[in-house]
């Protein structure tokens, strides 16, 4: 099983007068990059939060805003600067589409941060409000990863059976291909032995040369046993893309060595199709987790 690195998560509760949102986004990335925006009450918190996440999520450009609100009627204070600024913006956003000016100091009054708890440390049973949101969302956002990892791995799984297939028709082309390099050895050595000043030398290192490039029964040996290794990866319980990337990059240095050997106008468009489809491979794996 695998999962992507895409995902979204938003879990909201309220409890006590107060209400804690958590939002969550997840794009691909290769280390862990966590844009955390916590409210000025949970700031306290911040290191605590960081952590939750980064345990769970492990992965990715991870953007997270976790907002506590005070609602009316719980003791809190008044951060005034705030409030009038987003009113400032607010109004001027109205008038800039011509919307209605009206109660806009309400919806001031209704963003993050206006509105603080009295008290400035958090208690223990509000902590656990901001932590039982947080897992939700993250929960949300797991669930995400893994949906459309499904997907990534039905592709994976079609292109690195491709390959196979393409690998098996090449098989068909190898009689000729040895046909080919015999006869073009033959007219070497020829052309050599008809000459006077042979050069025996150069003829050993000719045949040499050909007979190494006629052998690439190794390199299809070794891109079988690397397509294999991919698909059963691929069936492990954990995510491992950094596994599965390795593994493409090896499949790419067979692919390339049976290309530079073929010596074949058939097999080279074989090896073509074949960098085609490890192209969508490498190209889907940036998002694996």
């Amino acid at each position: 099983m695998i999962l992507s690195m895409t995902g979204y998560g938003k879990a909201e509760e309220s409890m006590n007068g107060v209400t804690v949102k958590v939002e969550l986004r997840s794009l691909n990335n290769r280390y862990l990059d966590l844009n955390l925006r916590v409210s000025a009450f949970l700031r306290e918190k911040e290191q605590e939060i960081r952590s939750v996440i980064t345990d769970q999520l492990q992965r990715g450009k991870i953007d997270a805003t976790v907002i506590w609100q005070s609602e009316a009627g719980a003791a809190s204070t008044i951060n005034r600067e705030l409030l009038k600024a987003y009113y400032r913006e607010i109004k001027s956003l109205a008038k800039e589409l011509g919307e209605s000016k009206k109660n806009l100091l309400a919806l001031a009054f209704k963003m993050p941060d206006v509105m603080s708890p009295e008290k400035g440390s958090i208690s223990e049973e509000e902590w656990e409000l901001a932590k039982r949101v947080l897992n939700k969302a993250l929960g949300d956002l797991v669930m995400f990863r893994t949906n459309e990892g499904r997907a990534l791995e039905h592709s994976l799984d079609e292109n690195v059976k491709r390959l196979l297939e393409l690998l098996q028709e090449v098989e068909p082309h190898e009689k000729s291909r040895i046909e080919n390099v015999k006869q073009r050895l033959h007219a070497q050595i020829s052309e050599n032995l008809a000459s006077e000043e042979m050069d025996r030398n150069r003829l050993e290192q000719e045949l040499i040369f050909y007979l190494e490039r006629l052998d690439f029964s190794e390199e299809k040996v070794r891109l079988k046993s690397h397509c294999d290794f991919f698909l059963k990866t691929l069936d492990e319980k954990e995510s491992n893309g950094r596994r599965l990337n390795f593994i493409s990059q090896e499949m790419g240095r067979e692919i390339n060595t049976l290309g530079s050997k073929a010596n074949h106008a058939g097999i080279q468009k074989i090896v073509v199709q074949m960098k085609d489809e490890l192209e969508k491979i490498k190209e889907q794996l940036l998002n694996v987790l």
